[in-house]
């Protein structure tokens, strides 16, 4: 089983449940992610969703260890998946909430902040180390940190590859909110039952007027995104940085970098 899907009042929660993998994605978990939300957002019966991770994380990022990470067309599928369910939950009619009950890293950071709502447990936190291994954020993450955080958090993310904790990602705006490991479970669900109460079609046409006004250009880093990303898949500080773990050591990233500037 990749993904959990349970019910209760009204409130649909879809979780990955690969908790050997820490609940990393390849194309097949982030196509049924997506066809799960689609089905959530067209069932009149529910009025919430729940994204979430079951066990100790939301999830671990892009699973290199199922297909080849050097080949082009399983990285084309995965880049697809993601934007394709980032892009599900922005267009979904109903609440969509991230339940962070542990770290968001990678592409998990894409999926927690294309949330509506994105609450996180005190002990969570997000990471994106890109950069570290050779390649660039996806799943749409240049706009949706930027557009939730601004330019410095947004390369703060992903140049250095920061470790950001639940309560600072509350204060730069990543999360709605961040709660007390003990607490969590009784505030969380307040949040849920204030949407679950609220008018859908005013929350409706309210989502869409937030996501016009302040990602208006999300379809154009995908496509930004999904071509940097498979250029650098083919490259070789990516191929170092594979070799390098497989060896135990820090990769080299010495050789000269691309000239010509990128548009």
């Amino acid at each position: 089983m990749t993904i959990r899907v349970t019910e209760e009042n009204s409130v649909r929660r879809i979780a990955l449940d690969r908790p050997d993998r820490r609940n990393a994605v390849d194309a097949k978990t982030l196509t049924l992610l997506r066809e799960a939300l689609e089905s959530a957002a067209a069932d009149p019966a529910v009025r919430v969703v729940v994204l979430a991770g079951e066990g100790r994380t939301f999830c671990s990022g892009g699973d290199l260890g199922v297909d080849d990470p050097f080949d082009p067309a399983a990285t084309a599928r995965t880049l697809d998946a993601a934007t394709g369910l980032v892009s599900a939950i922005r267009a979904a009619p109903r609440p969509v909430v991230a339940e962070l009950r542990g770290p968001a890293i990678g592409v998990g950071v894409s999926i927690a902040l294309a949330a509506d709502i994105a609450v996180a447990r005190a002990d969570s936190y997000l990471r994106t180390p890109f950069t570290a291994v050779g390649l660039m954020p996806d799943g749409g993450a240049t706009a949706l940190v930027a557009a939730a955080a601004g330019r410095s958090v947004a390369m703060r993310l992903f140049a250095l590859g920061a470790k950001i904790g639940a309560h600072e990602a509350e204060r730069h705006g990543l999360v709605a909110a961040a709660f007390a490991v003990d607490t969590f479970d009784a505030e969380f669900a307040a949040v849920v039952a204030t949407l679950r109460d609220s008018s859908l079609d005013a929350f409706a046409r309210t989502k869409h007027a937030v996501h016009a006004a302040t990602l208006p250009h999300l379809e154009a880093a995908f496509a930004r995104e999904r071509e940097g990303q498979l250029a650098l898949a083919g490259g070789p500080d990516f191929r170092e940085a594979i070799a390098a773990f497989a060896a135990e050591r820090p990769p080299l990233f010495h050789r000269p970098a691309g000239t010509g500037p990128l548009t």
